[in-house]
């Protein structure tokens, strides 16, 4: 546009200065200001014409209204639309300017009339002000003199020459004042009417069409009577000239004026206002499904309902398509027009304790390395590692647990062991690549608490995280290949689900993903509740989490289509008994999914997995000592193949009746007979068996055979090697006591225990012992029945 004036005005001057040359002198000085007129027409037109701050405008991807924020002026004023509604056209061309389509901006008759009414009247009754002129003077904003009107008819030919009608009806429609601190059509028929102008009804046209002429007239209070007067003599007009028909007339006769305005929708509130702080001032078509939303609100209104009964006062949900890469539900908060709670404080983009939420990546990670396998044993027990002791939530221990399991329940221990193997650097790399955008501190800073929520995360990213997993899973079956990804948006555009370039080394393979999810269709948590009593209408993948203290419920669900992500908690950070992932974000993501349509599970990606022969009790690759009868084919990742072979199968020998264990040289009249036997540590095994009663530990040695073996026969509980252990006082002032703690194989045998070479005592059966050591280093020793002994160091300070 610029360039073509410039053409323009180049070619007048070469002309005019053509003309200069070939002139009389006393044409010289008149050529000049012609031209200098030339340039100030073409050029005098602003750009853009209006200079004001508008209202930022977010509707949903059908286009209906989710809600706005007022302009920096404080005025209602929503930005200018592309079109105008055809019965406010035509209501404001009849009201306003009859020959608008006929005339360039002034209408020559209608200011001839208007200067005779004035002179005849001696007093200013007509401005003949056309719709072109009025959409002028609205963007100047100046007084009315006559020089101003007389600028106004400059400047309104010239609004002719660079914008259609259409155009400056929807200028005019999108400035005119309408009352208050409400302007343009728009911001006026959700104010006054409660919907969009698009659906305006002829009564409703009407009243816009008038109210520019006299916006005072728009209140509650009074001037109603005048109002409803030039609305009327407007319908009248129109049924007069048979624009509108009579059944059409006389049903907007009898419409009444509003009573009073009408409050803007207040759909995914908390998202308006990141619209607005992100893209002030523009009418923005986000990605939300407007019914979902809706629907998502109440079932998040339903349990903060209930939840509050024990404090639990807010709830954030996010909903996310996996196939579009798109937004569909936002709820950052609860109850956003309270002012109480912290309501307005949008969880979703909070950073807040991860609680449990990121297992599933570690799991994912570590099968894709081939540093674990799905079914494989992770110990169970109690451990303390430089002063970080672990604990299930339950203050349970398994002994030893299915890694699947050990993700499906939640347990903690098996976990916080896995990422010492993995390594708390390399797995805190992980996250960031993943799109975890909290950790702000060093790897070092969070240690193995990172597993346990010990770092903080937001919805936003881990729903986002757990998204991306899903679109790669769905990507490789689609193709066999991976591609980049991009974060999901809110904002409607027709790239949101592009792929980006092809990549050869993911983040996360196909494989492991769905390996991955499968564990998490399993999700058990028996101590917080019974899931098998939810009813779900399709299979999901879930994985919940609960932070420290009791303060953050989380719950993020996937399936082939959606991704479901729920925070449940206080804003302020308060804990409260029973607040767990499981118990309150878990049940308000399943009823959220409940709401979507139904999709089907996710292909297995067979050309990224590999069978292998695991051993079903120890759940690592088939060792030469596992027994055939109890070897399985399972899916693995394909460095799964370089994954551990098992080595809780060893051979024994056994006397004939299975009741001693015996060496050839020793047998005698026993006899002798070779055989696999599954054998766990001694700590894992004094909790394994309390789960697994058919778990049957090794027999004794015979008295006719040597004891030494490469099998340890017990192995200390408590304290831990190296431990620096505090002893508070009791409450009579007395010192506190130690409980040493030890695992024996054998259910029947004796222990003496010794401190520092002094005898302390013996146990039978089960083996704990009380006693108060004095300050300083000491070490510990047992020793059983057979002579076999074990030591270990700890500190008192």
């Amino acid at each position: 546009m610029i360039k073509h004036y410039i053409n323009i005005i180049r070619q007048a001057i070469i002309n005019l200065f053509n003309r200069y040359k070939k002139s009389k002198m006393k044409y010289k000085i008149g050529i000049p200001v012609c031209i200098i007129l030339l340039v100030w027409y073409i050029l005098c037109l602003p750009s853009p014409l209006f200079h004001v701050s508008y209202s930022t405008v977010v509707s949903d991807r059908h286009e209906e209204l989710l809600g706005a924020r007022i302009a920096d002026d404080q005025q209602w004023r929503f930005p200018t639309s592309d079109s105008v509604p055809d019965k406010y056209k035509t209501c404001l061309i009849e009201f306003e300017d009859r020959h608008y389509y006929s005339h360039w901006g002034v209408n020559p008759l209608a200011l001839a009339r208007a200067i005779k009414q004035n002179i005849s009247t001696g007093r200013i009754v007509s401005g003949a002000s056309t719709i072109t002129m009025q959409t002028i003077r609205l963007s100047r904003k100046e007084s009315r003199t006559f020089g101003e009107k007389f600028i106004e008819m400059i400047l309104a030919t010239r609004l002719e020459f660079s914008y259609s009608k259409d155009e400056i009806l929807s200028l005019y429609a999108s400035h005119a004042p309408m009352g208050g601190n409400v302007v343009g059509i728009e911001a006026a028929s959700w104010r006054y009417f409660g919907h969009q102008a698009a659906t305006l009804s002829w009564a409703e046209a009407a009243t816009l069409a008038v109210l520019p002429n006299s916006p005072s007239l728009m209140h509650f209070g009074r001037n109603r009577d005048k109002l409803l007067n030039k609305r009327n003599k407007l319908l009248q007009q129109l049924h007069e000239r048979n624009i509108i028909e009579k059944v059409d007339y006389e049903l907007a006769m009898g419409e009444p004026l509003p009573f009073q305005p009408h409050p803007l929708p207040q759909i995914a509130p908390h998202l308006v206002t990141k619209i607005y702080k992100e893209n002030g001032g523009k009418h923005i078509t986000s990605t939300i499904d407007k019914y979902q939303q809706e629907r998502t609100e109440s079932i998040l209104s339903r349990w903060n309902a209930e939840f509050a009964q024990n404090g639990v006062k807010n709830i954030a949900a996010l909903i996310l398509d996996v196939d579009k890469n798109e937004v569909l539900a936002y709820c950052g908060n609860v109850d956003f027009e309270k002012d109480i709670s912290a309501n307005q404080v949008d969880v979703i983009q909070s950073p807040r304790s991860t609680g449990s939420i990121l297992k599933p990546f570690l799991y994912c990670a570590m099968l894709q390395e081939g540093e674990l396998l799905p079914e494989q044993l992770l110990p169970d027990v109690p451990i303390n590692l430089k002063g970080f002791a672990p604990k299930n939530f339950s203050l349970q221990y398994d002994g030893a647990v299915h890694a699947s399991e050990a993700l499906a329940r939640s347990l903690n221990v098996p976990f916080v062991v896995s990422l010492r193997n993995y390594s708390v650097p390399k797995f805190y790399n992980l996250l960031k690549k993943a799109g975890m955008t909290t950790l702000d501190r060093s790897a070092d800073n969070y240690g193995l608490s990172l597993i346990l929520g010990g770092a903080e995360g937001k919805l936003w990213d881990i729903s986002s995280m757990y998204l991306q997993m899903a679109q790669r899973l769905n990507m490789f079956n689609e193709d066999g290949r991976y591609y980049d990804l991009q974060q999901p948006s809110y904002i409607l555009k027709n790239d949101n689900n592009e792929k980006g370039d092809r990549i050869r080394n993911p983040l996360f393979s196909a494989g492991a993903i769905w390996l991955t999810f499968d564990a998490l269709t399993n999700v058990n948590r028996p101590e917080e509740i019974d899931w098998r009593s939810i009813p779900s209408i399709q299979k999901i993948a879930w994985k919940t989490g609960t932070s420290f203290g009791f303060r953050d419920g989380w719950a993020v669900g996937v399936s082939s289509k959606y991704v479901v992500g729920v925070w449940v908690g206080n804003s302020d950070g308060e804990g409260r008994p029973g607040l767990t992932g499981a118990r309150t974000a878990g049940m308000v993501m399943f009823d959220i999914f409940n709401s979507l349509p139904q999709g089907r599970w996710f292909e297995r990606p067979d050309r990224d997995l590999i069978q292998a022969e695991i051993c079903h009790e120890s759940g690592c690759l088939k060792s030469m000592n596992c027994p055939e009868t109890g070897t399985d084919t399972a899916w693995v990742c394909k460095k799964g193949l370089d994954a551990s072979v098992c080595t809780y199968h060893k051979l024994v020998h056994l006397s004939e009746d299975m009741r001693y264990q015996v060496y050839e040289d020793c047998a005698g009249s026993r006899g002798i007979t070779h055989t696999s036997w599954f054998v766990l540590p001694p700590s894992w095994e004094w909790y394994y068996k309390e789960q697994h009663p058919a778990y049957r530990s090794l027999p004794p040695y015979s008295p006719e055979c040597r004891k030494d073996t490469d099998i340890r026969p017990m192995e200390f509980i408590y304290p831990f090697p190296n431990a620096v252990i505090s002893l508070p006082k009791q409450l009579d002032g007395t010192p506190g006591q130690i409980i040493f703690e030890l695992a024996h194989r054998s259910s029947q045998s004796r222990v003496f225990w010794h401190l520092d070479g002094q005898y302390i005592g013996e146990t039978e059966i089960f083996h704990k012992k009380e006693y108060a050591p004095d300050k300083g280093e000491h070490t510990l020793t047992v020793v059983d029945e057979t002579g076999a002994s074990l030591s270990i160091k700890f500190s008192i300070k």
